[in-house]
């Protein structure tokens, strides 16, 4: 499909992989295929038993001693897809459609976070024309769900000098430094009881959704907290209407920790339809009025049945708890830089909540420039979770990438930035982690700049790709590598 717009074997790549199922927690055939290439090419290559694959590559001729150089980015790919789309992102291969101007898959994520680092590094390998140092190429797996692949990483036998990654999305910026963060989990023990009431179904959807990092300071409404707030309101207007309250019989929403939810459903049983509907038709009047400014296109739907039914319920008092918990927990932004304008500093994002027989599940991610400020939200999202007598949990802790003030890398890349687009790039530090962070712990004297191509709402089936930012940052990868050459 994309052979027209290809010319260097990048796309050719970048459809292939898009073949093969990626998502985080499934890499075992999308790491098989980068083996395979690495022997069909007669490339050294080291598969680690995690998955990570990293593949070696001499020096072009006359770049013997220029400094070994890593190209990284990592395999996986967040799964998301349009609720009224049928995909198995376990078996289905991707649906890739096209423009003129950009590259998406039809109702689902693109996968262009990170499949492009895969596609720029392949084509770079399996071109013998290209000058360049000796490279390291290492792709990692799981990076979206916790970086496990960069964690697990052995560098014994790593020798690069200047390390590139290549996990951004936005042409013409030079990332070099980026925040920290972790996975916090809740784990709530619940006992049902039986009870005779009437369902009240609710849906949210349509919401924009999108990356926790990148996108978390856009005003984008989180669908389980919305969830928590009708629950509220529903709550309120019962207990002063009818006495009594509400119970939870499910909720469900978002997939991702660090993707913003999109969607969320909730199932309540409640004593009296007729208060029900009428305090759900004016809560969806107001939210109406509320969102449509930044989410245009939000679809509240509810359902109150009219017929009593028997159901295992959460009880009223828990249930209260635990829209308290929902309305009063820490999200969003928290703090800005001091030091870079408009730069968030810290956050968080409710990504996960789910509830099953006998237990409510939460997961969030929670990002820092700082370790002491990262530790603090941890800390207050423990409050929250005991209080409301849950479990906590951390996990997949990764560091912050801190700015290098001596940059040899970054003032070659920069330099070659100006030759090929006449203006200078912009340097800049991103909210969003980054593999660098684990990486400079483990390779400290590493030169690090992270780039990429334009990429538009990642983490979110809108996600698509520009062709023609793909293809100028392919040729300005490959200026850079002549650029390292050419300075030895």
């Amino acid at each position: 499909m994309l052979e027209k717009i290809d010319d260097t074997g990048v796309f050719q790549y970048f459809e292939e992989i898009s073949k093969i199922p990626r998502g985080s927690g499934n890499t075992d055939a999308i790491s098989a295929y980068l083996v395979a290439f690495a022997k069909k090419h007669q490339l050294r290559y080291r598969q680690e038993d995690c998955g990570n694959v990293i593949i070696w590559k001499d020096a072009s001729v006359g770049c013997e001693t220029a400094p070994i150089t890593m190209l990284q980015g990592h395999m996986d790919m967040v799964c998301e897809k349009e609720s009224s789309v049928e995909h198995d992102f376990k078996k289905d291969p991707l649906q890739l459609r096209m423009n003129e101007q950009y590259i998406w898959a039809e109702g689902t994520t693109l996968g262009g976070d990170d499949g492009i680092a895969i596609a720029y590094a392949l084509a770079i390998l399996a071109d013998s024309t290209i000058q360049h140092p000796a490279l390291e190429v290492v792709i990692t797996i799981d990076e979206e769900t916790g970086m496990d692949g960069a964690i697990a990483l052995e560098t014994e036998d790593l020798k690069s000098k200047y390390f590139i990654n290549l996990d951004s999305e936005e042409e013409g910026v030079l990332l070099t430094s980026c925040a920290g963060g972790m996975s916090v989990n809740g784990t709530f023990p619940i006992e049902r009881q039986k009870k005779t009431g009437y369902a009240v179904s609710l849906r949210i959807s349509g919401l924009q959704g999108g990356h926790s990092g990148t996108e978390i300071d856009k005003n984008r409404e989180n669908a389980v907290l919305l969830q928590g707030r009708i629950l509220h309101c529903l709550q309120e207007a019962m207990e002063e209407k009818t006495g009594t309250g509400i119970c939870l019989v499910e909720l469900q929403g978002g997939k991702k920790d660090n993707a913003i939810p999109r969607d969320a459903e909730s199932l309540v049983l409640v004593n009296n339809p007729t208060v029900a509907s009428a305090a759900l038709e004016e809560i969806n009047e107001m939210l109406k009025c509320e969102m449509i400014g930044r989410e245009p296109n939000i679809k509240v739907e509810y359902e109150v049945e009219t017929t009593q039914r028997e159901m295992e319920v959460v009880d009223l008092a828990y249930t209260k708890e635990w829209i308290f918990f929902l309305n009063h927990v820490p999200n969003g932004v928290q703090k800005y830089s001091a030091v870079i304008p408009g730069l968030v500093e810290s956050s968080l994002n409710l990504g996960i909540c789910e509830t099953k027989e006998n237990m409510l599940y939460v997961s969030f991610s929670i990002r820092s420039s700082l370790q002491s400020y990262k530790a603090y939200i941890a800390s207050l999202v423990k409050e929250m979770i005991v209080s409301a007598r849950g479990r906590y949990e951390e996990k997949s802790a990764y560091p912050a990438w801190e700015y290098k003030v001596d940059s040899t890398l970054r003032s070659n890349m920069i330099a070659v930035y100006e030759e090929q687009y006449g203006v200078t790039p912009k340097v800049e530090a991103i909210h969003a982690g980054l593999e660098c962070g684990i990486l400079s712990g483990k390779m400290p004297e590493l030169d690090m700049v992270s780039i990429g191509p334009d990429i538009l709402d990642i983490h979110t089936p809108k996600e698509k790709m520009d062709i023609a930012s793909a293809q100028r940052v392919y040729e300005y990868l490959k200026a850079v590598l002549r650029k390292i050459c050419e300075n030895n």
